[in-house]
């Protein structure tokens, strides 16, 4: 019975932020530009319009134009100044009893443009006094060493990731983080969400929307050099230290059939199939002929070596961290295999942002993976987005409390059912500026932060209704929800 399911006394319970939504300190110790720091703020621009702009990726001239931009906001350059605030707001989530505390490195802080040959010392520097903070305070660091921070050089100079070129920049710069913090870090997750090509691909390939002939052709070929990328990167590991585990990340978007039509099950099918080709590359190590079929079926070429396929082959990844906030589906008559051509669930309720509240989905998405790959899982992302109101100084989030109970019941269901599941990393736990919308009032944290969406306010951290709550889970091991 799930009453009775004991949670592992190791579980590692905490939460999870990026180095662009958070650090701010945009022209601070040499730090270069960032794919962030290009995504400006839109103030009469809905939620959905931006949504559609993200998939829309930048141009060129966009991209350029952004840099040279005096006058407009650009949220990710300031975040929540977590730069110079860290050990404090490090003290909070301690508080909760954190034991784990997800976070990237900035590729900009140690390369600014991505050319050098020598990292930056200034930022290394932040980067040691922030892991030792993490150690000394009882969490276990988790560190992306790419969460949509490629260096603008790289996306202007390289025309981004489907360039062979970008393969060997990130490889010196993977090496320089794995060699400083091999005996402090201990979980690695290379490259965040890699799977995001059509929802995110200008923060996930680098490439400019104007900058190739065959678009999809082009983000097919920068995820395969990320593939690379990542095996030699594990492959390094061996050498440094073979206790590291290197994790690979995806954002699970697959769907349900929108009915029981034979055509929507097959649909979900094939769609669903197109997600873990990511996955089975990376850990079955070669890639699946439903995969090779859609390229050849689409025009797409790609660059693949005999040497890649070797160190695919002897370099998988040591387990799956996935990202999960909401369910989709999939219905023939309206939509197609391409990933971003979904149908809203309708029988679910949604976030002001769209995003369906289905905890059962993490249970079937837990569930699947495990049984796919039986590779250790961890939950590198899991919250609600919402307008919190500041009241007398106090939020009341009992919707935050809510969602986030059922999604956890949901991960223990999984694994009472066999799914070997270790960390639970709560996104946003302090509120930090927005990925899709550069907001700031769209709030997951457990902690607010008096700061809107204009960067205006107090920065006061205020502990909300959920702050209480998760401590308790926390120290119930997750018996109490």
């Amino acid at each position: 019975m799930l009453n009775n399911y004991q949670m592992p006394k190791d579980f590692l319970w905490g939460g999870a932020i990026a180095a662009n939504q958070a650090e701010g300190a945009h022209d601070v110790g040499g730090k270069g530009k960032s794919l962030a720091d290009v995504h400006k703020y839109y103030p009469d621009k809905s939620n959905f319009e931006i949504q559609a702009e993200q998939k829309a990726g930048m141009t060129i001239s966009q991209i350029k134009a952004n840099l040279e931009d005096k006058e407009g906001y650009y949220p990710k350059r300031y975040g929540i100044d977590f730069y110079h605030t860290y050990d404090k707001d490090l003290e909070l989530l301690a508080e909760m009893g954190f034991k784990n505390f997800r976070t990237s490195i900035d590729w900009t802080r140690i390369f600014p443009t991505g050319d050098e040959e020598e990292p930056n010392k200034a930022g290394l520097k932040y980067y040691d006094n922030l892991i030792d903070k993490i150690v000394e305070l009882g969490m276990e660091p988790i560190i992306t060493i790419l969460h949509y921070e490629t260096p603008v050089n790289v996306s202007l100079k390289y025309g981004g990731w489907h360039n062979r070129k970008v393969i060997d920049l990130f490889y010196k710069y993977g090496k320089v983080v794995l060699d400083r913090y091999k005996d402090k870090v201990r979980y690695w997750i290379v490259i965040n969400q890699i799977n995001l090509i059509g929802y995110e691909p200008f923060n996930s390939t680098a490439i400019p929307s104007d900058a190739v002939d065959n678009y999809e052709e082009a983000a097919y070929q920068a995820v395969h050099n990320q593939f690379v990328a990542s095996a030699m990167l594990k492959k390094y590991t061996e050498s440094v230290n073979p206790e590291m585990q290197i994790g690979t990340m995806v954002s699970d978007v697959t769907v349900y059939p929108a009915t029981s039509k034979p055509d929507d099950i097959v649909l979900a099918l094939k769609k669903n199939r197109m997600e873990f080709y990511y996955t089975d590359v990376q850990f079955f190590g070669e890639y699946p002929q439903y995969a090779l079929n859609y390229f050849a079926e689409n025009s797409i070429h790609l660059d693949i070596t005999e040497e890649d396929k070797q160190l695919l082959k002897e370099n998988t990844m040591d387990y799956l961290a996935m990202s999960y906030y909401y369910t989709d589906t999939a219905d023939a008559s309206k939509n197609t295999i391409k990933q971003v051509s979904v149908t809203p669930n309708p029988a679910v309720e949604s976030s002001p942002w769209g995003w369906a509240i289905d905890p059962q989905g993490l249970y079937v998405s837990l569930s699947t993976y495990w049984d796919r790959y039986k590779k250790p899982l961890m939950i590198a992302e899991n919250g609600l987005g919402m307008y919190d109101e500041l009241k007398d100084g106090k939020v009341h989030d009992d919707y935050r409390i809510a969602y986030l109970s059922a999604h956890i019941s949901a991960m223990k269901q999984a694994m009472y059912d066999g799914a070997n599941v270790f960390a639970y990393c709560a996104w946003g736990p302090i509120d930090i500026i927005s990925c899709s919308s550069a907001q700031m009032n769209k709030r997951y944290g457990f902690i607010y932060v008096d700061l809107d969406n204009e960067g205006k306010g107090t920065g006061e951290r205020i502990k909300k209704d959920s702050f209480y709550w998760y401590k308790n889970v926390i120290e119930t091991n997750g018996s109490e929800l």
